[in-house]
């Protein structure tokens, strides 16, 4: 038996080798962690127990989770998608329980192993299947700029009404426990001490949060600030727990209460690490559970339970939306993006699990339909345009007709400016090509944007410019330019894959937050890249320069220089730990000092000799005794020479050791 130390490196082993694997595969690190607890696990290789430790790391991960959902709780959202989520989304979870318990009936009839099912079981597994992935689908639709869409607002406030059902969910699910004969009498109970603790929770935590909050950080401890946080989600927990409520909802109410302060956002970033290492280890217990001799004896069972639910919340999802006022279309795409199984179901499975309201078979065969399910989610969601065009001629003549509304009001178009987004900065790109009197034709996929900016005259069309049909509907052909107006690489990338087929030749101009990209966009066809953390430090700077007399036409000439080579001497920068980027760290332009020391590699050769550039790093800078100096390839270095290097992180480092080591 693995000490608890033991099991904690084991475990860690498993997510980080798991997560690789996922993220080399393109998929979501998630399942990374679930297939790393299924081959770990009792039912498989043996290595690791499904114990109480597991248990315990797994609870935590489910208390940052709910705490962290609670920090994105907002009533003003709420009220501002107020149909969506409470019209479309409630109508989904309960409809979804409902069918499912349906469907649960009809399998117990199938297998006599199967047929104790109660409804209070059928009830708790509606319940877990009712949910969606949040994780996988709001990364793909932010992928694919879909958040905005039609069905992309609807699938995120079905999200979110699932999100907040989960906290009743956790109530009732223990309650049904019971005896029958008590059923009345607990249900009664849990909803008594879980408004009197709720009451206690907002009423006095939200009059002291602010105020505590203010005082800790007064301190200036950054120490301290995240003691005190972790004080507030475990004791919130901690209540609910000993009023007979779950951990998961002390943890809610404790972000919902920091969601009304100034610090939200600073709790966000210090709870994330927290949040997805203990979140990790929760998927790698669920995985554990499963035993995979099971679901191949049971294959065909596994195989219903992977259909069955994924085709019930496909049609029911997909009817709602369309009774709710959507587009077939809108409506399809809404109910394939929903169809898998989530991560909360997940949490609510592990409950049912331990209440022991299910068989541990029929555990197994879910759990095992549900990880399915997500896996091909993905896939689904990648060919979601397809399968739509497929299934709804209406959607065909929809597409057709948007793309035929594009194509008449560029149809008189030449050498005009085509847009790709009409955000804030498109908007503002197109106001100043309207003052110039340069045509242009805009595309967006915001529906209320798009009509609103009609209406005032504005060319903008319903499209998405990563469509090659919508950038040939544009005029692209025509054009005399291509601005893609959003930060987003890999959206941008697709559009330049286009462009080579459709318009080689045409300028295409990129935006881009900062230039960890730039050569990557460049190398795709991007004719210029405007990094918009360069871009802001030079106008920061030309101001600047301004005000401390520097004469405007000096100014404008460094600006120029700037932007004609390029940015080459701004990009990279001196690293700290401060410094957060979604980009991979290893493909990070920065900059790096090297002092030479007297036992260095380099003492005595000319810098040109040691050939830093065909390891990945350039000289930007030498200083020697305090002063920078002019260098050649035939500089000779010495001891206490300080070289200033540009490239990414692994040639820095082998740039570095050549430097120094002998």
């Amino acid at each position: 038996m693995l000490s608890p130390l033991e099991l904690t490196l084991l475990l860690l082993a498993a997510a980080v080798l798991g997560v690789v694997a996922f993220r080399m595969m393109h998929l979501p690190p998630m399942l990374g962690y679930l297939m790393a607890g299924i081959l770990i696990g009792p039912h498989t290789l043996g290595w690791a127990e499904d114990n109480a430790t597991t248990h315990a790391l797994g609870e935590f991960g489910v208390v940052f989770l709910m705490f962290s959902i609670g920090l994105e709780f907002s009533l003003a959202k709420l009220s501002a998608m107020r149909r969506t989520v409470f019209g479309l989304g409630m109508a989904q979870v309960l409809l979804t329980i409902i069918l499912t318990m349906i469907f649960g009936w009809l399998v117990a009839t199938i297998s006599t192993r199967l047929s104790a099912i109660s409804w209070q079981a059928a009830f708790a597994i509606g319940g877990a299947l009712a949910m969606s992935s949040t994780a996988i689908v709001s990364k793909i639709l932010t992928e694919r700029l879909e958040l905005e869409s039609e069905h992309g607002r609807r699938i995120i406030g079905i999200l979110l009404f699932q999100d907040l059902a989960l906290v009743p969910l956790l109530i009732l699910i223990p309650a049904l426990a019971h005896p029958k004969g008590d059923l009345v009498a607990t249900l009664s109970w849990a909803a008594f001490k879980a408004v009197i603790v709720l009451l206690l929770l907002f009423f006095v935590g939200h009059k002291l949060m602010r105020g505590w909050f203010r005082i800790v950080v007064k301190r200036r401890s950054q120490e301290l600030f995240m003691l005190n946080l972790l004080l507030i989600t475990l004791g919130a927990a901690w209540i609910t727990e000993m009023a007979g409520l779950s951990l998961a909802l002390g943890a809610f109410v404790a972000g919902m209460l920091i969601s009304e302060t100034e610090y939200k956002h600073q709790v966000e970033e210090d709870i994330k690490s927290f949040r997805d290492v203990l979140l990790g280890l929760f998927f790698i217990s669920i995985g554990m559970l499963l035993n995979v001799r099971l679901v191949i004896e049971y294959w065909w069972l596994v195989l219903l339970l992977l259909t069955g639910p994924v085709l019930l919340k496909f049609g029911l999802v997909t009817i709602l939306a369309k009774w709710f006022g959507a587009p077939v279309g809108v409506a399809l795409r809404t109910g394939l993006a929903l169809a898998q199984a989530g991560e909360f179901g997940f949490v609510l499975l592990h409950q049912i699990s331990a209440l022991n309201l299910i068989e541990p078979l029929i555990i197994q065969l879910i759990l095992a339909s549900m990880v399915l399910s997500m896996l091909a989610a993905p896939v689904i969601l990648a060919k979601s345009d397809a399968i739509v065009m497929k299934l709804s001629a209406n959607e065909w003549m929809a597409q057709s007709l948007a793309l035929t509304q594009i194509a008449t009001r560029t149809m008189a178009a030449q050498q005009h400016v085509v847009i790709a987004g009409f955000g804030r900065t498109g908007q503002s790109l197109a106001k100043l090509l309207d003052e110039e009197g340069i045509p242009y034709q805009a595309l967006d996929l915001d529906p209320d944007r798009v009509r609103d900016a009609q209406a005032a005259g504005v060319n903008v069309s319903y499209g998405d410019a990563g469509r090659r049909e919508s950038l040939v509907a544009a005029g692209i052909n025509r054009a005399a330019a291509l601005v893609i107006t959003y930060a987003s690489t890999p959206s941008a990338l697709k559009v330049l894959h286009h462009m080579k087929d459709l318009a080689p030749a045409l300028p295409v101009i990129v935006r881009s937050y900062d230039d960890s990209d730039l050569d990557k966009l460049r190398a795709a066809g991007a004719s210029e890249v405007v990094p918009e953390a360069i871009e802001g430090s030079l106008m920061l700077a030309s101001h600047a320069l301004l005000t401390m007399g520097v004469p405007l036409r000096r100014v404008v000439h460094t600006i120029q220089m700037a932007r004609g080579e390029r940015y080459a001497s701004l990009r990279g920068f001196f690293h700290g730990a401060s410094d957060v980027s979604d980009t991979a760290e290893h493909l990070q332009v920065r900059l790096r000092s090297v002092l030479l020391t007297e036992s260095a590699n380099a003492l005595g050769k000319k810098l040109g000799q040691l050939e830093l550039d065909a390891l990945g790093a350039e000289v930007t800078a030498l200083r020697r005794n305090g002063v920078r100096i002019d260098w050649t390839p035939d500089t000779i270095l010495l001891a206490g020479d300080i070289l200033v290097l540009r490239g990414a992180l692994e040639g820095l480092s082998r740039a570095e050791g050549r430097l120094l080591k002998a």
